[in-house]
């Protein structure tokens, strides 16, 4: 097994053990509707729930080439012309913390859109333990994950609530390593953020090559953020990533001290509302200041 191998293998044991402790929880932190059943209980005391009201906000399907692909969309009702913000799924899917992501993007102005990047292959959010989800995900090719987003850009863009031209992306853990690739795929895009996602590993027929060995093609200015206590993506990763985009590039890294992995995940013990808040300041931040607002 390389060093590759062992820290994700870490990173999954942690999870699973965070997992548990959830469980064991039980009614001190309480079960929410729309969370996947692997993160239940979940902790109802810091779990943020983002009112809808103001917002058009609900499930819509994005054509693609093999069918339509399920998505959860919130904008401001009546809004048009919004600049566009993928919001990339965690492991565990669009269950209601990336909904409420894209609630969050809503409410400061934006059209965010979650797509289901895992439809084709099956519904994680009804497994209930990451044993379970761990073969569903790697069956997830990334020339399929940047289709679905291709054509979901395309999708908000035909809607009339979307301005295709100020697009951004930011996502979560699976997800932060996709805000990466698909930077690197998309010469469209204006900025991305990137929380906790891998950027470097052994390759697969579905992954054949990770954010470091496209670090070249990055043209987008991407915000990092990680945390300096994450067992699973090694700060050598980052020193990695940031050598692979060289000297003149526009992208940035925060690395928060003694922070662990899924850090802004409110709903987990692994919270860090510190970390969280700043990041999500800026986030918006970054986002305005690189044309996307």
């Amino acid at each position: 097994m390389s060093k590759y191998e062992k820290n994700w293998d870490q990173l999954w044991k942690e999870a699973e053990v965070t997992r548990r402790q959830l469980v064991a929880a039980g009614a001190a932190s309480g079960v929410i509707a729309g969370f996947a059943q692997s993160v239940q209980p979940v902790m109802a005391q810091t779990a943020i729930i983002t009112p809808a009201d103001g917002l058009d906000a609900g499930l819509v399907e994005v054509p693609t080439k093999t069918g339509p692909v399920p998505a959860y969309r919130a904008l401001p009702a009546g809004g048009k012309g919004r600049p566009l913000v993928l919001v990339i799924q965690e492991i565990f899917g669009v269950h209601e913390h990336i909904k409420d992501v894209c609630r969050r993007l809503a409410k400061a102005g934006y059209y965010a859109i979650a797509p289901e990047l895992y439809h084709r292959q099956g519904d994680v959010s009804k497994l209930k333990s990451l044993d379970e989800i761990r073969p569903i995900v790697g069956k997830v090719s990334d020339a399929q994950v940047m289709g679905d987003l291709d054509a979901a850009v395309a999708f908000a863009a035909a809607s009339g609530g979307a301005d295709g031209e100020k697009l951004a992306i930011t996502g979560f853990c699976w997800g932060g390593r996709v805000v990466w690739l698909y930077a690197a795929h998309n010469p469209k895009l204006k900025a991305g953020v990137a929380w906790y996602g891998r950027l470097a590993g052994d390759k697969t027929e579905n992954q054949p090559a990770h954010p470091v060995d496209l670090a070249a093609r990055i043209k987008a200015p991407i915000l990092g953020l990680y945390g300096a206590a994450d067992t699973g993506i090694p700060v050598a990763t980052v020193e990695q990533m940031k050598a692979a985009l060289g000297a003149g590039t526009k992208s940035q890294f925060v690395v928060y001290p003694d922070t662990p992995h899924a850090f802004h995940a409110d709903y987990r013990p692994s919270y860090r509302p510190a970390a969280a808040n700043d990041g999500w300041s800026r986030l918006l931040a970054w986002l305005k200041a690189n044309g996307v607002a």
